[in-house]
């Protein structure tokens, strides 16, 4: 801004003095056209000079080609001005001549010389003025000009002040309220202004991000708080167990039956650890997949075999249908997904245990159906919700980790795991994952 205004003083300086050295030339111009007619009217001399000079600030005179004063007005009739080679110029034009007055307090003048035909000979007209007027004006301007640009540069620095404050004022208000907010008032926001410039975009942007961190801080909370919980059950049991053995008097049989109840909570203990560890790989996108070509007969055959033993147990069968699909995934995720399904369909469910593969538009689905009473119609819609249960009697002993975790490995595939109830009985859930084309000839076929 210092620069601006400075430019622009110059401008206004150096304009203003134009003007005036323009309209004092054209003065002189129209005086000495105005002398030199008189001049040859009177062949060689003033004459009249009232008729053609303001005799308080101009003056005239008439010169020979040498600059010996021939005529002039009273106060310079015998007072030679120019030395004669000023004035030999003069004879071959116009010329414009800035000096000073030989009197008094010797102010600025400027002279203009013309030639001039009078009585024959080739004389020169010389007119000048005082430039007094002129520099006094020059110096008002000068110091008007030194003390308004600091002043205007004063007000347009707090003018800019103003402006750059009240247009950050809601910054620092967002700012404030950012210093406040803790983890005990998680539902706090961002002050946002009711308009569409940056700023209020901004305090939109953070406050979305805020509700974002809100809700992954209320799903860590909600995650660590059921992991404890279920955790605490299982090793109270452990506990209880280890301390009942410990007692004298204990038969080998008591004993033995002590152990296998603290080895069960021991798997129990590790299944759910192993549970914990996938979802939290998988919320930190950090679930590792290996995939590779897998042909899904040989996957559900897989499965089937390593439950054959479990499901003749207890009465019951697992079927693989018809039907062969090739796909490019982690086999082993795979297995971890539907071997969670299975075991599901063995402790809750009823009946056959079937398993299958389809395609549909460009998804591979991979069905595992019992033939059971079904899900609640009220926990279907939060089936793949970590830690939630169906209901006592088919959640007793489980962790409610099994469903979430064939959700994060569909997901982790870029596909999704759906779960419904049969019309003619039953509960089936299938996990749809994106079809690729796979060669025959690469098809993998899984451990069993």
């Amino acid at each position: 801004m210092a620069l601006v205004i400075g430019v622009i003083g110059l401008i206004v300086y150096l304009r203003f003095e134009s003007q005036l050295d323009g309209t004092i030339n054209q003065g002189l111009r129209s005086r000495s056209a105005d002398v030199g007619a008189l001049v040859r009217k009177e062949r060689g001399t003033l004459g009249d000079v009232g008729r053609g000079v303001d005799q308080e600030e101009s003056f005239a005179q008439v010169l020979d080609p040498g600059g010996a004063v021939l005529d002039g007005t009273p106060q310079l009739r015998r007072t030679r001005l120019l030395s004669p080679g000023e004035v030999r110029r003069a004879s071959a034009g116009a010329v414009l001549i800035d000096g000073s007055y030989p009197f008094e307090d010797r102010d600025p003048i400027r002279m203009l010389l013309r030639p001039v035909q009078a009585d024959g000979r080739r004389l020169v007209v010389l007119v000048g003025t005082s430039t007094d007027d002129r520099r006094k004006a020059l110096r008002n301007l000068a110091g008007l000009l030194a003390i308004g640009g600091p002043l205007a540069l004063l007000l347009a620095s707090l003018a800019g002040y103003g402006v750059a404050a009240g247009a950050l004022r809601p910054v620092e208000a967002m700012r404030l309220k950012a210093d406040a907010i803790s983890e005990h008032e998680p539902g706090e926001r961002l002050p946002v202004a009711g308009t569409d410039d940056e700023i209020a975009r901004l305090g939109r942007t953070l406050n979305a991000m805020l509700s974002r961190l809100e809700v992954a801080f209320a799903r860590e909370r909600t995650f660590v708080a059921d992991a404890s919980h279920e955790l605490r059950t299982p090793l109270a049991i452990l506990k209880t167990e280890l301390e009942l053995a410990l007692r004298r008097g204990r038969t080998p049989a008591e004993l033995q039956s002590a152990l296998r109840s603290a080895a069960e909570e021991t798997d129990r203990l590790a299944q759910l650890a192993e549970s914990l560890l996938v979802i939290a790989r998988a919320d930190q996108g950090a679930l590792p997949l290996s995939a590779a070509p897998v042909q899904s007969s040989e996957l559900l055959d897989s499965v089937r075999r390593r439950f054959e033993s479990r499901a003749q147990l207890a009465g019951r069968d697992i079927v693989v249908e018809d039907g062969s699909e090739h796909i490019s995934a982690d086999p082993h995720r795979l297995e971890q997904a539907l071997d969670n399904l299975v075991e599901n369909a063995l402790a809750h469910g009823a009946g056959t245990v079937r398993l299958s593969a389809s395609a549909r538009d460009g998804h591979v689905s991979l069905h595992v159906r019992d033939e059971g009473p079904g899900f609640p119609a009220d926990f279907i819609d939060t089936a793949f919700e970590r830690f939630t249960r169906a209901d006592q009697a088919r959640g007793r002993g489980g962790s409610g980790l099994g469903l979430a975790i064939v959700q994060v490995i569909a997901r982790a595939h870029g596909g999704q795991a759906r779960a419904r109830n049969v019309p003619d009985g039953g509960a089936e859930v299938l996990i749809e994952l994106p079809q690729r084309h796979v060669a025959p000839d690469r098809v993998t076929t899984p451990a069993a």
